[in-house]
């Protein structure tokens, strides 16, 4: 079942050749769109609370606030040229530059400018080398066109096994449910990662990418996350008997994955509630860890927390999947 899976869809060339050109066309545009240093605003964090600056400061126009819970996760996003100063209210008021940022010396003359000068503040520098967007927007682009051929391939692929009888005639063979399931697991994850291989070495190969991490970690994170979408997939088909409730069912589950999991912007400084319902979906742990590990060199200890979320979910898609399956 697994090699006949594959056999399909290397077969339709129309889906590999869009499974391959569609995240080497967005990785190139985007980054030639977006790796220009210009932008309208200046973005400050926090070690604390926004409301504990001294009040000129913090009614600045066209600065950015975000707030961390202490200065240690402040001090790496400033080291990633994530923000551009980092200020920590009290007594006394002590604020960070990163001293290769130009960006954050023009916001330590607004912070000095201000009533922020009164009270003295004590001056700390960080180093750090500048991210390129490219750099920190292609995990999330190899993330989200992993999710769509995840949940698409096997989804719609189930569906017209049903509703064209396929289904039926399997069930009179030996084949049970989660023999059928594993397959097609088997079939789509030797699949997405052979396209992720091709994307990101041939996108590497012109861009250079950078990656603090190891390769290896980084095929691990993308393979479980990938195993867990499929997964979805397989559960979102296990008893839909129609190609159009099928899309539907699962638009409603990728579009706000897309939009929440952090493929095209942080989540810094975004509302509690937003974070934490991000947090719930399998993509964002595999944006997260892949990009830890490519531009902070996280290790496979430090990623960990977010592989057992996605092993956990997986096999709870797998064991409700195999349960409801429905051959007919």
């Amino acid at each position: 079942m697994a090699v006949a899976r594959g056999k399909e869809f290397v077969r339709d060339r129309g889906a590999l050749g869009w499974n391959l050109a569609f995240p080497l066309l967005v990785v190139f545009g985007m980054s030639f769109a977006f790796s220009g240093d210009a932008q309208d605003v200046f973005k400050v964090g926090v070690a604390g609370r926004r409301a504990d600056l001294p009040p000129g400061f913090a009614a600045t126009h066209y600065v950015r606030f975000v707030e961390f819970g202490d200065s240690a996760r402040g001090l790496e996003s400033l080291r990633h040229h994530q923000i551009d100063m980092l200020v920590s209210p009290g007594r006394p008021l002590r604020y960070w530059v990163n001293d290769q940022a130009p960006k954050g010396y023009l916001a330590e003359r607004v912070l000095l400018g201000t009533d922020a000068a009164a009270a003295q503040p004590e001056r700390g520098t960080v180093s750090g080398r500048p991210i390129r967007y490219v750099d920190w927007l292609v995990s999330g682009l190899l993330a989200m066109n992993m999710m769509f051929s995840a949940l698409f391939g096997v989804g719609y692929a189930i569906v017209r096994y049903r509703k064209n009888g396929v289904l039926k005639r399997l069930k009179a063979t030996p084949l049970t449910a989660l023999e059928f399931l594993a397959a097609q697991v088997a079939s789509r994850l030797v699949l997405i990662m052979g396209v992720f291989a091709l994307v990101y070495h041939g996108a590497d190969f012109f861009l250079h990418f950078e990656r603090l991490g190891s390769l290896a970690t980084l095929y691990l994170i993308f393979a479980v996350g990938a195993v867990c979408l499929i997964s979805m997939g397989l559960l979102v088909a296990a008893r839909t008997d129609s190609e159009e409730l099928a899309g539907g069912l699962l638009n409603l589950i990728t579009w706000p994955m897309m939009f929440l999991s952090g493929v095209w912007f942080s989540l810094e400084g975004a509302p509690r509630a937003m974070r934490l319902l991000a947090w719930c979906f399998p993509l964002t742990h595999v944006i997260d860890a892949a990009r830890a590990v490519m531009t902070e060199g996280a290790t496979l200890a430090q990623v960990a927390d977010h592989l057992y979320f996605l092993i956990g979910m997986t096999v709870s898609f797998l064991l409700v999947g195999a349960a409801s399956f429905r051959w007919e």
